[in-house]
């Protein structure tokens, strides 16, 4: 059983502070063997929202939500990570249903912009997100811009 935390960064406490950033530099920089600046000002943006998903007390899973104008014109979400230890349970389909769930919340009748890895074009396109870019390098690995419509109808995963 998943337990979700929406919170804006003065709302985050040292210890979960300090778990979404190790969780964050293990998948992103470690995994992924990709040095980039991960701590880049966004976090602690006003508006930004910090999901936390956990089981049995540990942070296995993870995403920054983006009010329009962080990121992207329209709202956002990224580093969008999920424990090793977690991964191959089909945590990935409920982390964006909640993602997609709290942006409507937080942000109603917005367009959602991301990008995403070239490799997840298809995952992203179940929930209902189109291509709007070509592929581009970002960090030595594809992605391309997508985005899902406020009037899009949510995709089978989704709740």
């Amino acid at each position: 059983m998943m337990n979700w935390k929406c919170l804006t960064f003065s709302q985050l406490t040292t210890e979960q502070l300090y778990a979404l950033l190790k969780l964050r530099v293990d998948v992103f920089v470690v995994e992924q063997t990709c040095p980039y600046p991960e701590l880049d000002d966004k976090d602690k943006a006003q508006e930004v929202c910090h999901l936390l998903g956990y089981r049995e007390g540990e942070l296995i899973a993870y995403a920054r939500l983006l009010p329009p104008g962080i990121s992207y014109d329209n709202v956002s979400f990224g580093r969008v990570a999920i424990a090793q230890s977690a991964r191959g349970q089909g945590l990935g389909q409920t982390l964006v249903a909640t993602i997609l769930s709290h942006c409507r919340r937080l942000w109603p009748n917005r367009d959602i912009d991301i990008g995403a890895q070239e490799y997840l074009l298809d995952f992203y396109q179940g929930f209902g997100f189109s291509a709007i870019s070509d592929v581009y390098l970002e960090d030595d690995i594809p992605h391309l811009d997508m985005r899902l419509t406020h009037a899009q109808k949510p995709g089978p995963e989704q709740p």
